[in-house]
């Protein structure tokens, strides 16, 4: 398996490629000064730089994207220090191979060789199996680079965490899927047939992915032509390659995220952006339309009490519709959120109620507003002295409806946004009504 410009994960040997080994594969970098798009860490600055200069290795795990060059800068750090690489895949490797991997780094720590584990998709191993890690990493018999394209907070034991710089690979920009371009061409002596415009889709069309960009490329340069291609010549030879999502791991919380947070912050613009990219990369609409329906709640309202119906109606609107036509509903719900004046008291205010309520455990409500249909209950108070409030001028007569241990609090405050200041107005009228009846 090759990694960013064809870094063998079972490559450990200096020789050349073949000539007719895969183009990524005989672009791979021979130093590390010839990684692209990862300055921050190869740089003399960034820490691998630093390590390399002190010429000793830490254990670390590699975080990135696909195509991002893991395999690559583990296998480059080892040739830095001059360590023995000795790559696993978690996906094909179980208890048995860990274990020869250790007894083999132990050998060759007799001989004064450092080992390099490298553990691509080492997220991909059970809890178990990565606590078996950890004597090996603390005792010096390897050194452990690990690779993954999950979160290694969720990922990986805390214990293995704490052993361990997390260094994070960025997708590759524009500028350095660019040069990898530049690079293929003067490797192959083929220039791409491409239109400038075709050549910036040709990038775009790789979201970060170097490994799947040389793919492409490779490709290109297998036709004969002998005209341009523009954007739509090239789309009609070339498939996109598919946003990373997995809709049950970080890139699906990172955009309801960055969702929920534009809504919130009135942006209708970036917030159906987010909507799109979650929708176009499969994500389930229900699921979207589920967050929208308690964005509603939490972070609107009463300020707009409307809100709650739209997100209502998007979602019977798409049961009805279906997809495609059904996701206008979910744009037009989207962008009536972002719009619309924002709240959260009802939000604070559940807060504020739920709390109070495991507070003060079983207090009995005040006896005149508790019903009375026995005459027992009759006799001993229940409903003596409760006012019927349609009946009270005004319709309100100022009763006290909280337990005789409580002071009356206060949960709810609307803020002066939208339709919350109308209510705003409405309480302050009723608290002055409630001091001229309780004072008189």
């Amino acid at each position: 398996m090759s990694d960013l410009f064809g870094g063998l994960a079972a490559a450990s040997s200096p020789n050349q490629p073949r000539a007719d080994a895969p183009l990524a594969d005989r672009l791979r970098p021979a130093t590390l000064a010839d990684v692209v798009g990862q300055d921050h860490l190869t740089g003399p600055d960034g820490a691998i730089g630093r390590m390399v200069a002190a010429g000793r290795l830490s254990s670390m795990i590699l975080w990135g994207p696909p195509g991002t060059g893991k395999t690559t800068l583990a296998r480059l750090l080892a040739d830095a220090v001059g360590m023995r690489f000795a790559p696993i895949s978690a996906v094909f490797s179980g208890v048995a191979d860990l274990k020869a991997a250790f007894a083999a780094a132990r050998d060759a720590a007799r001989a004064g060789q450092r080992t390099l584990l490298f553990v691509d998709e080492i997220h991909r191993f059970n809890r178990a199996q990565q606590d078996g890690f950890l004597p090996y990493v603390e005792d010096g018999t390897v050194t452990l680079v690990g690779a993954t394209t999950e979160n290694p907070s969720f990922a990986l034991n805390a214990a293995l965490l704490s052993r361990a710089q997390v260094l994070i690979l960025r997708r590759l920009d524009e500028t350095a899927l660019g040069e990898l371009i530049a690079r293929a061409e003067a490797l192959t002596g083929k220039p791409l047939p491409l239109t400038a415009d075709a050549r910036a889709a040709l990038i775009a069309s790789a979201d970060g992915d170097g490994r799947f960009l040389l793919n492409q490329v490779e490709t290109l340069q297998s036709i004969v032509t002998d005209n341009m291609l523009d954007p739509a010549g090239l789309a009609e030879l070339l498939h996109r390659r598919m946003p990373v999502y997995d809709k049950d791991r970080e890139g699906h919380y990172n955009l309801i995220s960055a969702l929920h947070k534009a809504l919130r912050g009135s942006d209708p613009q970036a917030a159906l952006y987010y909507l799109a990219r979650m929708l176009v990369a499969g994500e389930e609409p229900l699921y979207v339309l589920r967050r929208l329906v308690r964005f509603a709640s939490e972070d609107i309202g009463l300020a707009d009490p409307q809100a709650l119906v739209q997100c209502l109606a998007a979602k019977d609107a798409f049961e009805f519709l279906g997809s495609p036509e059904g996701e206008l509903a979910i744009v037009q719900a989207c962008l009536y959120l972002a719009t619309a004046p924002k709240s959260n008291a009802a939000y604070k205010a559940q807060k504020a109620a739920w709390r109070s309520a495991k507070d003060t455990g079983s207090l009995m409500p005040p006896a005149n507003i508790l019903n009375a249909p026995t005459k027992l209950m009759k006799e001993i108070g229940y409903g003596k002295g409760y006012h019927y409030d349609h009946d009270a001028d005004g319709g309100f007569p100022g009763d006290d409806y909280w337990p005789e241990e409580m002071t009356p609090q206060t949960f709810y405050a609307p803020t002066e946004r939208g339709f919350e200041k109308r209510i705003a107005e409405r309480l302050a009228w009723w608290d002055e009504r409630r001091r001229e009846i309780r004072g008189a």
